[in-house]
């Protein structure tokens, strides 16, 4: 797993704001310890020093737990090994605190303050001196460690995200493409049954399926359609069909198109495709289909009146391609309904 690198992080880079944050907590520590000095209006000496050396503390063990954190951050992931991370950036940090403290102390009782000399050098004091600076580093452990974490796992969250949407875009561009081979290919065996029963009629048929055409190609790369342009090329796909079918077909559009309301492209043309492909349509026994508008949902509803055997070129498109694409789009769902003599399907509007 590629470890994510956040960028340079400029706040400890001895920036302002970093120095301003640890002057004030070096302020707060000396204060809360020399409060009996500032009260009586004495000591403000030995005050300025304690300020001084908890400054130099405070910016040495936060710029050391960012230096770290930086370091972790770009070779052990919080994702993938966690207990590791977590084991040996406490440790690392711990470890450089102790020994990081117990130079500032030395350096200061030595050269500032003078307690001691090289000749008696009081270790087991100057190490139990390292007490405070080390329960200071838990809090700051805990910060970092709780930023890093935080940081990295949103980092994580965003790439799987992104992985899941281009899975999904990829997964919708599919049944998109099939779309447009589907339509041309059973419009081709409709045309092929009409050149050889009216030639005439074919050549009318070819006309008026040129321009649907065009609409196919024009849609083919969206994602959502107005329902206005999918009722408009309705009505132009069962025009295209009355060619063919003549009074076998009949349908009603009635429907106020709502300019904000979306379709996944060419969801009607499959439904009326299928209604057509599946069903008897003669003059005995028309085929008759009603788009209508309810509740938001557009209803498709044909009568039932299935053929005795469909043709071996079907290939199984249809109603599936329409539910997967609402299952990549939203949450809503199509419902299909066999009763009373009607086959009807619900197609969800889908608002921008």
């Amino acid at each position: 797993m590629k470890i994510p690198v956040r960028g340079s992080k400029k706040f400890w880079n001895f920036s302002p704001a970093f120095l301003g944050a640890n002057l004030l907590i070096a302020m707060v520590i000396s204060i809360g310890s020399f409060a009996e000095c500032i009260a009586t209006g004495e000591g403000y000496g030995n005050l300025v020093r304690e300020i001084l050396i908890s400054f130099i503390m405070s910016s040495t063990l936060s710029y050391g737990g960012f230096l770290m954190e930086d370091y972790f951050d770009r070779t052990i992931s919080w994702i993938q090994y966690p207990v590791k991370r977590l084991l040996l950036e406490s440790l690392c940090y711990f470890l450089y605190v102790f020994c990081a403290s117990i130079v500032i102390i030395f350096l200061f009782q030595f050269f500032v303050t003078k307690t001691f000399t090289l000749n008696n050098i009081p270790w087991k004091r100057l190490v139990g001196w390292t007490a405070f600076p080390m329960k200071i580093s838990f809090v700051i452990l805990f910060i970092l460690i709780s930023r890093s974490f935080l940081l990295e796992w949103r980092t994580a969250a965003i790439e799987s995200e992104q992985l899941k949407t281009e899975r999904f875009a990829q997964q919708y561009q599919s049944l998109k493409d099939q779309l447009n081979p589907h339509f041309l290919f059973n419009s081709l065996n409709v045309l092929s049954n009409l050149v050889y029963e009216n030639p005439d009629t074919a050549a009318k048929f070819i006309r008026q399926l040129s321009g649907i055409y065009r609409y196919v190609l024009e849609v083919q790369q969206e994602e959502l359609v107005s329902l206005k342009q999918e009722l408009g090329f309705a009505e132009n796909y069962l025009s295209l069909q009355k060619i063919r079918f003549e009074e076998s077909l009949q349908y009603h559009i009635r429907v106020d198109a709502n300019a904000s309301a979306s379709l996944p492209p060419l969801s009607l043309q499959l439904l009326l495709e299928n209604a057509i492909k599946h069903n008897v349509a003669s003059m005995e026994m028309p085929l008759k289909i009603d788009i209508g508008l309810i509740n938001n949902h557009l209803i498709v509803k044909n009568n039932l009146q299935p053929k005795s055997s469909l043709p071996d070129e079907s290939t199984g498109v249809g109603l599936a391609n329409i539910s997967k694409r609402y299952e990549l789009l939203s949450q809503e769902k199509i419902e299909v309904s066999n009763a009373e003599g009607h086959f009807v399907v619900k197609l969800p509007l889908l608002f921008i």
